[in-house]
């Protein structure tokens, strides 16, 4: 049986948050968190205690199936076909999960991850997304992050603001992608370090209170999460439009 290569990651969820998930309307949903990049064994032995049995041997095959043929073959490679299969064989809770470690299984470089992005499902994309910070070492997959942000499907941009582009997005781009969650409603919970990489962030401040200030002018209240990261940017002064609606402290 092949076991999924074993990377380092961190957990930042507290234990009543493993193995949920949060949707990307923020309620908790069956499965297990890939936004806070648990470890590819942890994702397996969740799936493993929580799959039915013929979910779990589909799985087995397929990891087996992956790695005895791994990377790109022809038109279409079984693996591929296997991350289609996913979500019917083993329920949309566990699908992510499942699809990443086919994924680490096939050895899937930056041209398959590639292909899979560009010519799967909205489903398989957000597995490629989630699979980045497992898979991809350097800022070689940044192209998939950026289209990602470029869409206005939630559920995308939840797993494109995850530990890959904390660690790879430069400033500019993960500025933008902070004020895209919160154009679209994305809670900023789901962006990976947001703490470290807001921290004293002047330009964030700056951005986080023309758009307060737009939304005041419009006569809209700015969502919660904007004082939330403006209060991780530890701003001295506040923008114009950016009083705190609940009388922040200095």
């Amino acid at each position: 049986m092949t076991h999924p290569r074993a990377t380092p990651a961190a957990r930042t969820e507290s234990a009543q948050d493993t193995p949920s998930a949060r949707n990307h309307t923020g309620h908790a949903t069956p499965g297990t968190s890939l936004t806070t990049q648990p470890s590819l064994t942890d994702l397996r032995h969740h799936l493993t205690a929580h799959l039915a049995p013929a979910a779990r041997t589909w799985l087995d095959h397929a990891l087996d199936e992956a790695a005895a043929h791994p990377g790109i073959h022809g038109p279409i490679s079984v693996w591929e076909l296997r991350l289609a299969e996913a979500g019917r064989r083993c329920g949309p809770a566990h699908a992510d999960a499942a699809r990443v470690l086919i994924l680490d299984a096939a050895r899937a470089g930056i041209d398959a991850l590639t292909r899979v992005y560009f010519q799967g499902t909205a489903d398989e994309r957000r597995a490629v997304l989630h699979a980045l910070p497992h898979l991809v070492s350097g800022p070689g997959a940044l192209p998939l992050i950026e289209d990602a942000l470029r869409t206005n499907d939630t559920r995308l941009l939840s797993a494109a603001v995850g530990p890959y582009a904390a660690r790879h997005l430069t400033a500019h781009h993960w500025r933008h992608a902070v004020l895209k969650c919160l154009f679209t409603g994305v809670p900023v919970d789901h962006v990976a370090d947001l703490p470290r990489r807001a921290a004293g962030d002047g330009e964030l401040a700056r951005m986080l209170g023309d758009y307060a200030a737009e939304r005041t002018a419009a006569g809209r209240a700015a969502p919660e999460d904007l004082y939330r990261v403006l209060d991780l940017t530890e701003s001295v002064t506040p923008a114009p439009g950016t009083d705190h609606p609940h009388g922040k402290e200095s």
